[in-house]
C-alpha cells in the first residue's frame, strides 16, 4: 500500500524473458497521461532500457483502454508554466521512446486516443487487438492534437492524419493496420502473446545491431534521399568492422547460429577485439566516416 498522501504508482514493470513490459495502470481513469505518469513512464523505461537483458520493450494499458491521453482535469487546471511543464515532459517522453537503443512494441487494448494515439504512433512497432480504435479528437474539445500530429503524420501520411486530426473521428483496428498506424491485428486473446512473440524475434538479433539499426532508422528518415544515402553507406562500413557483423557472417556461412557479444558498444581493431589481428593492416577510413560521423548513430546508448 502506498504512504499517506504518496500517490500509487501507476506503472507496472514485468519482465518476460528478454522483453521488459511497462503497463499503465490507472484504469478508472482510462490511464490518463497526467505529469506524474508520464515522468513514472519514461523513469521506468530509462531504467529497463539500461538493463543488459532488456532487448525489447512493450508499452501496454490496464483495462479497457490503452490511453485517454492527457488527464483533461489537470490540463484545465493548470495555469501556463504548469501546462509547459505537461507538455514538455511529454515530449521528453517520446523522445525517450525513440532513444531506446531496444525497439517499443505497443500493445493496444481498447481505445488509444489524443496524446494516447501519439504513444502508438511514437512506438516503434504496434500489435493490436481486433476491437482496438484510434483518434486524435482534440479539435472537438477546442485543443487541437499538435503534438500527437507530429508522429501520426509520421505514421499514416499527411491525408490521413488530416482527415483524423480534423474530424476527430475514430479508426479502427483494421484501418489503422492498411493505414501503417499499426503492425498486425489480431484477436484480442492473442493479443499477448503475439507481442510476445515480435519481442523474442527481436531478440534473437544482436542488440549492437538492432541499436544502431534503430539509431540510423531515425536519422535517415527525413533526410534527402542524397544526405540519406551518404549517411547509410557511412553507417554500414562502421557496422561492417563490428564483432557482431563479422560473427553473424561468419556464423551464416558457416551454417550454424551466431554467438553475439556484449555490451552493445561500437568496436576497432584498435580496441584489441578478436579481429583485431585479421583488421590490423586494413586502411583506416577516411576521417568523419562511418557511422560515428552521423548524430546519434554508432553508439548505444545506456
Amino acid at each position: 500500500m502506498p504512504e499517506a498522501g504518496v500517490a500509487p504508482p501507476r506503472v507496472r514493470v514485468e519482465r518476460r524473458g528478454p522483453a521488459v513490459r511497462l503497463t499503465l495502470s490507472w484504469p478508472e481513469k482510462r490511464n490518463a497521461l497526467s505529469l506524474a505518469v508520464l515522468e513514472e513512464l519514461r523513469e521506468r523505461l530509462l531504467a529497463a532500457s539500461a538493463e543488459p537483458a532488456t532487448r525489447a520493450l512493450v508499452l501496454a494499458g490496464e483495462g479497457p483502454a490503452f490511453s485517454a491521453g492527457h488527464y483533461l482535469p489537470e490540463v484545465l487546471e493548470a495555469d501556463p508554466a504548469g501546462q509547459r511543464r505537461l507538455f514538455e515532459s511529454c515530449a521528453r517522453l517520446m523522445a525517450a521512446l525513440r532513444e531506446a537503443p531496444q525497439p517499443v512494441i505497443a500493445e493496444v487494448r481498447g481505445v488509444a486516443t489524443a496524446a494516447g494515439c501519439q504513444l502508438v504512433a511514437a512506438c516503434d512497432l504496434a500489435v493490436a487487438a481486433e476491437t482496438a480504435r484510434f483518434a486524435t479528437p482534440g479539435v472537438r474539445i477546442g485543443l487541437f492534437c499538435s503534438t500527437p500530429m507530429v508522429p501520426l503524420t509520421r505514421a499514416v501520411g499527411r491525408k490521413r492524419a488530416m482527415e483524423m486530426l480534423l474530424t476527430g473521428e475514430f479508426v479502427d483496428a483494421g484501418a489503422a493496420l492498411d493505414w501503417g498506424l499499426v503492425n498486425r491485428v489480431v484477436p484480442e486473446s492473442d493479443l499477448e502473446a503475439t507481442t510476445q512473440e515480435f519481442a523474442e524475434k527481436i531478440a534473437a538479433a544482436s542488440p549492437f545491431v538492432v541499436g544502431l539499426g534503430k539509431r540510423a532508422f531515425h536519422a535517415q528518415v527525413d533526410l534527402p534521399v542524397e544526405e540519406a544515402v551518404a549517411a547509410m553507406s557511412s553507417v554500414m562500413c562502421d557496422n561492417a568492422v563490428q564483432p557482431d557483423a563479422r560473427e553473424g557472417i561468419r556464423a551464416f556461412l558457416g551454417k550454424r547460429p551466431p554467438h553475439w557479444r556484449q555490451p552493445a558498444e561500437p568496436t576497432t581493431a584498435e580496441d584489441g577485439g578478436e579481429d583485431a589481428g585479421e583488421d590490423a593492416g586494413r586502411e583506416p577510413p577516411p576521417e568523419g566516416y562511418g557511422a560515428a560521423a552521423l548524430p546519434g548513430v554508432g553508439a548505444t546508448k545506456r
